[in-house]
């Protein structure tokens, strides 16, 4: 689950990690009073966010003609008519796709006088089991062009979950990054803050980018982090309903949210070939095959290792909403899951549905012979698939003669 940058910058700084002074709000009105309490306060310069779950704002294009998601205002009343440019119209970034997003809030916050930008994040790292914090002095560049680019200017360390990130940790990727004098122990014990942030709230991601070196009121250096993204670990929400409360269905397809319902791992992509697949990988592998085979999926749909009749029934039903899919192919390996519990849900949801278009399915694995016999049975018309390859050939060619 994603949150806004406003809602990253709020657990953040609930952890220590300096955050611009700032609100969120819905209207031009509301962020023209924002605005003048921000100048009040002393800040010389405000900055428009519109507050969308994308990347590439600053540089986003509005439906309505109006340029960019993030602006700098030196006036109230810039920010009022920038935020009037923003809220309620189509944001198009390259993160959106040509869809684009509507703003439906903004973020209005004072905007510092930036030396530096830097870049941290906290993440998982799966080759090694562990959390790692990065640092790299690239800030407000693309991370992956920087891996890309210039892989030495990215500092990894690895965090013990049992001990957390020790204050020696976060000097040693302070120093990494230039940073001397009082800089370098404000900038550790936000690490640290990041960190914990990561920790805590069950996040995949904590990144920061830029994580700047500023000028305060008092003209002494500081730091503070100037943009944020928070992605929450969904298998860990039953724990945060305070986070999931966070959530912003708006930002969500619907059909995605139709299967979150359901616990079904549901993203819908642009092809004609629906898939309906258990576990991650061998979904990612379906999709593969069905291109190397000439077809395009429509989507990518994981009902996990232990799918009920309701859910596979509830899968076909999100499939079939989309008016793009010509075809279905249902690729399963019963390992914990029992193939005959899917091929009565297969045979109830076609019944259900009525459904009329090509349909092949491919079992394997537990109770594979009692799932056949559950299908052939059912005197519907489902195209069996022997193997994979089989079964991604055969729903290829059943579409394209459709």
């Amino acid at each position: 689950m994603n949150l806004h940058e406003f809602q990253a910058k709020q657990l953040l700084a609930k952890y220590g990690v300096a955050v611009p002074a700032g609100e969120v709000c819905d209207n031009p009105e509301a962020a023209k009073g924002i605005a003048e309490q921000l100048f009040k306060n002393g800040a010389s310069m405000a900055v428009v966010k519109s507050q969308v779950h994308a990347g590439g704002r600053g540089k986003g294009t509005f439906k309505s003609g109006f340029k960019g998601g993030v602006k700098l205002c030196k006036t109230p009343q810039e920010v009022f008519e920038n935020a009037r440019g923003m809220l309620g119209n189509v944001l198009v970034t390259k993160q959106t796709g040509p869809e684009g997003r509507l703003v439906s809030k903004v973020l209005v916050a004072e905007a510092p006088h930036i030396q530096k930008e830097l870049y941290v994040a906290a993440l998982l790292d799966r080759t090694i089991s562990r959390p790692v914090v990065m640092a790299s002095t690239e800030g407000g560049m693309d991370i992956e062009e920087v891996a890309s680019k210039t892989p030495e200017k990215i500092v990894k360390e690895p965090i013990d979950p049992a001990m957390g990130m020790m204050p020696y940790q976060a000097r040693k990727l302070v120093t990494a990054l230039g940073l001397k004098g009082d800089l370098l122990g404000q900038a550790a014990r936000q690490l640290q803050g990041i960190y914990r942030t990561w920790w805590e709230c069950d996040a995949s991601l904590v990144e920061i980018n830029p994580f700047c070196v500023v000028t305060g009121k008092d003209g002494k250096a500081g730091i503070l982090a100037v943009d944020a993204k928070l992605s929450l670990d969904d298998n860990s929400l039953y724990r945060h309903p305070d986070l999931q409360a966070m959530r912003d269905l708006g930002e969500e397809a619907p059909l995605e949210i139709e299967a979150s319902k359901f616990n079904l791992n549901y993203i819908k992509l642009d092809g004609s070939i629906a898939c309906l697949v258990n576990g991650a990988g061998l979904a990612m592998a379906t999709m593969d095959i069905i291109q190397h085979f000439g077809g395009r999926p429509a989507n990518f749909l994981d009902v996990g290792g232990g799918a009920s009749q309701e859910q596979v029934a509830a899968a076909f039903k999100i499939i079939l909403q989309d008016p793009n899919v010509k075809g279905i192919l249902v690729n399963i390996f019963g390992g914990i899951m029992d193939c005959d519990v899917i091929a009565k849900g297969i045979v109830a949801a076609v019944r259900q549905t009525g459904l009329q278009l090509p349909l092949v399915v491919r079992l394997e694995g537990n109770n594979v012979a009692a799932g056949k016999k559950t299908l052939s049975e059912s005197g519907l018309t489902i195209i069996s698939g022997d193997s994979m390859a089989d079964a991604a050939q055969k729903v290829v060619r059943a579409v394209g003669k459709a």
